[in-house]
């Protein structure tokens, strides 16, 4: 199997810097505030805008690179859920195949889990539109979750665990070798945070996982992307995107406590989110107290490790 070379993926290199582009998140609310937009006509992209969009192509590409994500031969399982992320997720990896140093398969998946108004058609239409192959899976997890869960309680880690199997089993059916996930950096970041000071541990959302059956390849391509750059994005584009007001309703009170404090510090700091992410990167176990990570019992000092030598 062909593997991409680890300098470089899509003819982006991995020594390039992810520095927050502070100045360019100003241009675009400045953008946003002078343009004029009839309800009826799409916006003509701006300077600061197509900026945007190559960052983000980089980025991708970075990522990809980096993490050894994408392999020539690879079978690419893009996971459509409606929302934004998937479908910029989709967007980004259809245009990076076009110019790839190795070919990779695409083929998008969307798992309708007969959410409460959820509708069935616009998924499966746009991709018939944009000419992507594509599967849509069937399954009604939903009566599930109302069976199990006590009305008002939170539904999302079982709906989740639930789509997650199916998505498994679905890849395996279908031949495909990576699956690939639209989180991005806020999201990488909010988790890394809500097991920290809900969880009592350091575990984020890793760029890439193998599944504990070992089975499956996980992919999270947007990685090193903020959302507010893939709101940017959207912008300009006529993605049908769903909104699930199901899912809001009964949206994880703690991740939207966590949520709320990034926006905060986005408010505040030029580079907050930025930094937790690079931090995860730059681990220090010697360092922390993870004593499955580090021997700290077997430290001993100079002088005494000397008088033991010269004994």
């Amino acid at each position: 199997m062909l593997k991409a070379p680890q300098s470089k993926f899509l003819g982006y290199a991995m020594t390039e810097k992810i520095i927050p582009i502070i100045e360019d998140r100003e241009i675009l609310i400045e953008d946003d505030i002078r343009e004029s937009v009839s309800e009826n006509k799409k916006p003509k992209k701006s300077v600061a805008e197509k900026k945007n969009e190559k960052r983000i192509m980089r980025l991708a590409g970075k990522a990809i690179a980096e993490f050894g994500m994408i392999e020539g031969g690879d079978k690419v399982m893009v996971c459509m859920s409606g929302g934004k992320d998937s479908y910029v997720l989709l967007d980004v990896l259809m245009k990076l195949q076009k110019r790839a140093p190795v070919p990779f398969e695409l083929i998008a998946v969307n798992v309708d889990q007969h959410l409460p108004n959820f509708p069935k058609d616009v998924i499966p239409n746009y991709l018939k539109k944009i000419g992507v192959p594509y599967h849509i899976e069937d399954q009604d997890t939903w009566s599930i979750v109302q069976r199990v869960i006590p009305e008002g309680r939170n539904v999302c880690s079982v709906c989740s665990r639930l789509r997650r199997g199916i998505i498994y089993r679905v890849a395996k059916e279908l031949g495909v070798t990576k699956i690939a996930l639209g989180h991005h950096m806020d999201d990488i970041v909010s988790t890394l945070l809500l097991n920290m000071f809900y969880g009592g541990r350091l575990k984020g959302m890793p760029p890439i996982l193998r599944s504990d059956d070992g089975q499956n390849v996980i992919i999270r391509p947007l990685a090193y992307v903020r959302e507010y750059e893939i709101e940017r994005w959207i912008k300009y584009r006529d993605y049908p995107i769903i909104s699930k007001e199901i899912c809001r309703k009964i949206e994880n009170k703690k991740r939207a406590e966590i949520k709320a404090l990034m926006r905060q510090w986005d408010q505040m700091y030029d580079s907050r989110i930025y930094n937790i992410l690079m931090s995860m990167t730059r681990v220090a176990p010697s360092h922390l107290m993870d004593k499955s990570l580090y021997d700290f019992k077997a430290l001993i000092p100079d002088a005494l490790r000397k008088d033991s030598d010269d004994d």
